[in-house]
């Protein structure tokens, strides 16, 4: 896919990446505001942060509901149709009295906001080459670091200035605006006949090693995104206040945009299981370091440490997604962002009691202990594995 758009066009990568900002903006909003929340709505935290967790966990379920939806549709149209729900479920959570009712709310806009980072996945599967895939899919990474430094400084801040609420209306009018504006983005000519969602499961199930993509999805799940969800609440249980654990927490944001540029340019010499150890690496160290200390020097540290791993780690387990069983991408790729929003969500549940008394050393250790065997397991398998031959330039 050219960088560049024909004449008078917006670049199909810049629309993606507008995608993946505002799909990370709404994700990221809430986890800065678990406290403000809590405090607002007179309940226990470990309710708030099974509430996030819901988002979480109805985003990863929902994935392959919207790959089979992109094969029989089309990857724009259900693209487009999903934020604008997304937006609608937004805005309306912004209004809820209970946290049950939040709780609910996220997770339906969690639902359909889950279309977003996967369409534009199989988006690039679709119309970039093998060889240049990889540094496409990093590029992707812009979105998410803007969205997450935005997401996780802005939204603290507004909660402790105005409201926590206002975060909520403004990821709903961003994904509203976005739908609009994606009807600048070719749908992708498909290249022969694209497989039913039976034959699809099928394959998948034959396919080991698609399966062991799926597991190590649902691990980084576990490690990356629930260390990150956890962070500023970790901030705030030393001392700090919702703007300062928020803004730590957006050097994360940081950390990925410069990490996705070094990353993609490393991607071009290096085998993807060299980056995936990199990341594990970095990964491991984050969070062995937030099991000593919760101070905000330290999650700024961690911060930087988790930034990097994303794009390291992330991105490769990504561009293998899309590459593993070529037939049924759609399905894969959707699995996979399943895979890793699920593994995220469980680990929240299963860590909401310890997060609500205090105890992110013991959460943070075992997120280290979980880090390290992802990062042997998937550079090992990695390495081992070799392209198909019918990925072919698209």
């Amino acid at each position: 896919m050219s960088e560049a758009a024909s004449s008078g066009r917006v670049s199909p990568l810049r629309l993606l990446q507008a995608t993946t900002l505002v799909s990370t903006l709404d994700r990221f909003a809430m986890p800065p505001m678990l406290v403000a929340i809590a405090t607002s709505l007179g309940v226990p935290l470990t309710q708030v942060v099974t509430a996030a967790g819901a988002y979480f966990l109805v985003y990863g379920l929902g994935q392959p509901l919207w790959g089979f939806a992109s094969d029989r549709y089309g990857r724009v149209r259900t693209l487009r149709t999903s934020l604008v729900v997304a937006g609608v479920l937004s805005l309306v959570s912004a209004l809820s009295p209970t946290v049950l009712v939040l709780g609910i709310l996220r997770g339906l806009a969690g639902g359909f906001f889950g279309a977003a980072y996967p369409s534009a996945l199989i988006y690039l599967g679709d119309t970039v080459a093998p060889a240049r895939r990889q540094q496409a899919i990093t590029g992707l990474m812009v979105g998410v670091a803007v969205g997450t430094a935005a997401a996780s400084a802005g939204a603290g801040l507004l909660a402790d200035v105005a409201t926590w609420r206002l975060p909520f209306v403004l990821t709903g009018s961003a994904a509203l605006v976005l739908a609009v504006l994606l009807r600048r983005l070719p749908e992708p000519t498909p290249t022969g006949t694209r497989a039913t969602a039976r034959t699809s499961l099928s394959a998948i199930g034959r396919s080991r090693v698609t399966l062991l993509v799926l597991l190590f999805a649902f691990v980084e799940g576990v490690v990356l995104l629930g260390a990150l969800t956890l962070l500023p609440t970790a901030v705030e249980s030393a001392g700090a206040s919702t703007t300062v654990a928020g803004a730590a927490t957006g050097v994360y944001g940081i950390a990925v945009l410069l990490g996705s540029s070094w990353v993609g340019r490393l991607s071009l010499a290096w085998h993807p299981a060299r980056l995936i150890l990199l990341g594990a690496g970095c990964a491991a160290l984050a969070t062995g370091l937030l099991a000593v200390s919760q101070e905000p020097a330290v999650a700024v540290v961690a911060a930087v440490l988790l930034g990097l791993a994303w794009p390291a780690m992330h991105s490769s387990l990504q561009t293998w997604a899309t590459e593993v069983l070529p037939s049924a991408r759609a399905v894969v790729v959707s699995l996979f962002a399943a895979s890793l929003f699920v593994g995220s969500a469980v680990g929240a549940i299963v860590v909401a009691d310890l997060a609500d008394a205090g105890r992110f050393a013991l959460v943070y250790a075992g997120y280290a202990a979980l880090a390290v065997p992802l990062g042997i397991g998937a550079w090992a398998a990695r390495r081992r594995w070799h392209r198909p031959v019918e990925d072919v330039e698209p």
